[in-house]
């Protein structure tokens, strides 16, 4: 784990002037890149793009960042460690499926909404899917879900079905329902998580069982 991601993400210490600096130019980059991935696309953007967009020199950017693709990657595991303890404590205290399947789609949904800029730039371009998927925070983030299924099936909320395809398919529902609910102005978190969960709730105890995933079970 990036160790300037988590210190950032700490609760806050007194710190000297050269750590508050170190802070605050991570922070103006991870911002700066941001707006551009947002605007430009992974794929069109440079370090250059980044760096112009902020008030710091070159070389400053390289003393935090090698490229833009671990720009990219520190920007996704930010997200990932803010959003992941949420669902957890949503899909824990579920005492049903259906209290299961809606507070992981609300929370997510709700978080997105929050959180537009960074969700666009993550979908701006196609090319940047597989920069997403490989992040270790977002990949822990998928894995914490599997194995909430597999807690939940063991408390019998849940059929026995196979916890690496529902993990999948809710992963893959809810990236895709967050997209189409931020381009629409008629359509919230609230809206989108109702249809998710019916979407859910309507073939979920029609699914065959299956086994409930290893470990190291498959990914979204």
């Amino acid at each position: 784990m990036d160790a300037e991601l988590v210190r950032s993400l700490s609760p806050r210490r007194p710190a000297g002037k050269r750590e508050q600096t170190k802070v605050q130019n991570r922070h103006l980059i991870l911002e700066a890149a941001r707006r551009v991935f947002a605007e430009l696309g992974y794929g069109a953007t440079t370090v250059r793009d980044i760096i112009r967009a902020t008030p710091l020199a070159s070389g400053t950017f390289y003393n935090y960042f090698k490229s833009k693709e671990e720009v990219f990657q520190a920007i996704q595991d930010e997200s990932a460690l803010r959003i992941r303890p949420r669902l957890h404590e949503e899909r824990a205290k579920a005492a049903t499926i259906e209290e299961f399947i809606s507070g992981t789609f609300l929370t997510f949904f709700e978080f997105v909404a929050e959180d537009q800029a960074n969700f666009r730039a993550l979908r701006r371009s196609t090319d940047a899917l597989h920069v997403r998927m490989d992040t270790p925070e977002i990949i822990a983030g998928f894995e914490e879900l599997r194995q909430d299924i597999v807690a939940a099936t063991e408390k019998g909320l849940f059929p026995p079905v196979d916890a690496d395809f529902l993990m999948a398919a809710m992963v893959g529902v809810a990236f895709e329902v967050a997209e189409r609910m931020l381009r629409r102005s008629d359509r919230g978190p609230a809206e989108a998580a109702a249809f998710a969960t019916a979407l859910f709730m309507g073939g979920i105890n029609a699914l065959p069982a299956g086994r409930m995933g290893g470990a190291n079970g498959g990914g979204a």
